[in-house]
């Protein structure tokens, strides 16, 4: 794993000087070249940096990081670049957001708070490592010592404080969407549960009368079949009274045969 880190940081190294060996070269860069400072393979991480982005130092002022602004945006604007407008526009982006962001006391602040804690990283560091080699026995100096390594080394330390610093801003970017995804969903859901419960009701409504009509008509039924059930019955008492009557009233007794001597 700490192999891993220190190739990482070997090719950065490499990756940094081969940059700033280009920058000094080409002191006056022309378009053409700006726009593939900016856009070069790995330089999302560096332009993270507004600072990196204008080729300006922590301390510039702000009057000087304005007129830097206007140099290089007139270098890259689309309008200068015809044959190459497409690229013009990203880096002419770049340019611009990095200049809002310096522009803007509070987030300029926080760039520089940045700039201060990758130096106080750094001097930390190397009080470790000069710890380390007095444990060991050994009395040499370390790299840092030297003022060139020295602001090599808060340079990088810088760089990877800013990508840190957008690793969280990503994060919490997704979480925050994730979130309001999910928010949503519940509210989506509330939603299809009140009008489920509005159809519902509004059908109990309309089918009221249906199921009051119904009613009647079941009610209406039962009384017409009970009292056809009544008459019947009572008819049937009054047939088998008269029945009864009939069958006493026709009796007729014995006659009585006289006696013979």
């Amino acid at each position: 794993m700490a192999q891993g880190s220190g190739n990482e940081e070997q090719t950065f190294n490499e990756f940094y000087t081969e940059v700033k060996e280009i920058e000094k070269r080409d002191s006056v860069l022309t378009s053409k070249q700006q726009i593939d400072r900016l856009l070069r393979p790995g330089a999302t991480y560096f332009n993270l940096n507004p600072f990196e982005v204008l080729q300006l130092d922590s301390e510039t002022p702000l009057e000087q990081i304005k007129k830097k602004y206007r140099s290089l945006s007139i270098l890259v604007h689309p309008d200068k670049n015809p044959d190459n407008k497409e690229r013009a526009q990203q880096a002419f982006e770049i340019i611009s957001k990095a200049y809002k962001t310096l522009e803007n006391e509070p987030t300029r602040k926080k760039c520089l708070e940045v700039y201060e804690e990758a130096k106080d990283r750094t001097d930390m560091m190397i009080v470790e490592k000069k710890k380390k080699l007095k444990k060991e026995g050994k009395h040499d100096g370390v790299p840092e010592d030297e003022p060139a390594k020295y602001k090599h080394a808060i340079y990088v330390m810088v760089m990877k404080l800013f990508a840190d610093i957008e690793r969280r801003r990503q994060q919490l970017e997704v979480r925050d969407m994730e979130e309001r995804k999910r928010k949503r969903e519940a509210e989506i859901e509330e939603e299809e549960q009140r009008d489920l419960q509005k159809e519902w009701q509004k059908n109990f409504e309309e089918s009221r009368q249906s199921r009051v009509n119904s009613w009647h008509t079941f009610q209406a039924g039962s009384s017409s079949s009970s009292s056809s059930s009544s008459a019947a019955s009572a008819a049937s008492a009054v047939k088998s009274k008269k029945s009864k009557k009939a069958k006493y009233t026709s009796f007729n007794p014995p006659k009585i045969k006289p006696e013979t001597r």
